[in-house]
């Protein structure tokens, strides 16, 4: 009876030994498969927000040094772009808003889709997260110098794809969206000899506040000053005594709640009063069923200074962007091909310009 016993209890035990390891392999085996699911899932969620975005062409990676850190970029180059021996290609350094990154606006704006059909390269910085949580360029922060630190290093990374790159030094164009805006414009006040045409779309002039709170504010429509002798005005105005600044346009919708549109007639009257440039009459342009523009220039000595666009209807969005994206809407003018056309004519009017 021991013995059967004994039998019994080991056929037992090797029964349970079987169906622990069939469970075994079959939990091994939903396991490995969930986690090719989810591994293709972050796959997927990562490729949708640093990947490349839509459409032909090299997403070129990199990493530039400054002094507020490391900062990520990519370069696109359109496809099959074919240059003769020593040629050169204009460059859009694109900054995105807050809540973006470099593809992100990549995506809205389609710039990539007009840099292959005219033949120039994109460069798109990215804000690390870590610097700011809601992915924002401080352009604010200028008590604290994490404003210049960052500008700096936004340089250091134009001056890596400078190297790089067959960029022409003389066609740079800087265009931003809402704190890019900002960012973009604060670039070039201290950097007035490196970018020959500046697009701010939606944002806020740097220089007005010191902090995040006072951003807030001007955003808003107060801290604007009125006058050139300001911390804006002076700003540029020091940017002036040693060089021209370059051209800068400005687009802004009439219904943006984020960043009211008097920041940007502010910015406007400020750039013109440093540059010297004074109004034309204002015009209004319309495309099909896009919502209008009233465009007003600031011209001095036959070139365009400043150009502020100001579009009806158009909230805190990029103009004639893609429309499944955030911060775009379809129905206002193509900024995109309005910053570009602004960019050559300022590239043609700097060459007349010339001695």
């Amino acid at each position: 009876m021991v013995r059967r016993t004994r039998r019994r209890g080991a056929s037992a035990a090797t029964i349970l030994a079987k169906v622990y390891e069939r469970n075994l392999k079959a939990l091994t085996r939903a396991t490995l498969a969930g986690g090719k699911q989810l591994a293709g899932q972050v796959r997927r969620a990562s490729e949708k927000m640093h990947g490349p975005p839509p459409g032909p062409g090299d997403w070129l990676p990199g990493v530039a040094l400054g002094p507020a850190g490391a900062r990520t970029y990519h370069l696109f180059r359109p496809a099959g772009l074919r240059l003769a021996f020593l040629e050169r290609v204009p460059l859009v350094v694109m900054l995105h808003g807050c809540g973006q990154n470099g593809r992100a606006i990549a995506t809205s704006t389609r710039m990539n889709r007009l840099a292959a059909r005219e033949g120039f390269l994109v460069l798109y910085p990215d804000q690390d997260r870590i610097a700011n949580a809601h992915g924002c360029w401080n352009w604010f922060e200028r008590r604290s110098g994490k404003a210049e630190a960052e500008a700096a290093t936004l340089m250091a990374a134009l001056d890596q794809v400078q190297m790089l790159y067959p960029v022409d030094r003389d066609r740079i164009v800087l265009a931003g969206l809402s704190a890019g805006a900002s960012m973009a414009v604060l670039l070039a006040t201290r950097h007035p000899l490196r970018f020959q045409a500046v697009a701010a779309h939606s944002g806020v002039a740097p220089g007005a506040v010191g902090s995040a709170t006072g951003a807030m504010g001007a955003m808003r429509g107060r801290h604007l000053p009125a006058v050139l002798p300001s911390a804006v005005g002076k700003a540029m105005g020091a940017a002036a005594q040693f060089a021209s600044l370059p051209p800068l346009m400005l687009l802004h919708g009439t219904d943006d709640r984020v960043v009211v549109a008097d920041n940007a007639t502010h910015l406007a009257s400020v750039w013109a009063t440093a540059t010297g440039a004074r109004p034309l009459a204002p015009r209004t342009l319309q495309r099909g069923q896009r919502w209008p523009a009233r465009v007003t220039d600031f011209r001095r000595r036959g070139r365009t200074m400043v150009r502020l666009t100001e579009i009806e209807g158009l909230g805190h969005a990029w103009s004639g962007g893609l429309g499944s994206q955030p911060f775009s809407d379809p129905r206002g003018p193509d900024a995109t091909a309005m910053i570009w056309a602004f960019a050559q004519r300022a590239f043609k009017e700097r060459a007349q310009a010339a001695p």
